[in-house]
């Protein structure tokens, strides 16, 4: 009978030693008895909870500095709960991470547009300069062929005076 009523003593012990502590209506000492918080986070849940009461996990997460999702699960594990309810993650974490993705993604498209109009404006940049070197050659060409021809025209009337002299310098006979 003596074994039968430590038992039971025991199992109390261990009941009320694992009693859901919320953390709502929890004391700094009931708070202090949960593994992982110590006074200074104790002081924290407390601050922010006289602004109101935590809603849910995710509530207590964002407002308490320093418990991440990773202490919110050992909190629980330990018995505390938020409103009654323990902690079986985050929902709103999964869709935070979509919009890092989608962030990135977009970040990503905007690098690659930047990345696609710099390299027009490079190749529009060097379309000009080949579009002015054709010019400028051109140019040079079209000058060369002026002197050229300019050369020719001054050329013809000297040909035409060294043919007319050797005939009329040529001995008579």
């Amino acid at each position: 009978m003596f074994k039968k009523v430590l038992a039971f003593f025991a199992a109390m012990y261990m009941a009320v030693s694992f009693a859901a502590v919320d953390v709502n209506k929890a004391t700094a000492a009931e708070l202090d008895g949960i593994k992982g918080i110590g006074p200074g986070i104790s002081g924290k849940i407390i601050d922010e909870r006289k602004k109101g009461n935590f809603k849910d996990w995710n509530d207590f997460i964002e407002r308490v500095k320093g418990v991440g999702e990773a202490n919110a699960a050992k909190y629980s594990a330990q018995g505390m709960t938020v409103g009654g309810a323990s902690f079986k993650g985050v929902a709103a974490a999964p869709a935070a991470k979509e919009e890092k993705k989608d962030s990135k993604a977009e970040a990503k498209m905007k690098a690659d547009e930047a990345k696609t109009k710099k390299e027009a404006e490079k190749k529009a940049k060097a379309e000009e300069k080949k579009k002015m070197a054709a010019e400028a050659k051109a140019k040079a060409d079209a000058e060369k062929a002026a002197k050229a021809d300019a050369a020719k025209k001054s050329d013809k009337p000297a040909a035409k005076a060294d043919a007319a002299k050797p005939a009329a310098s040529a001995p008579k006979k």
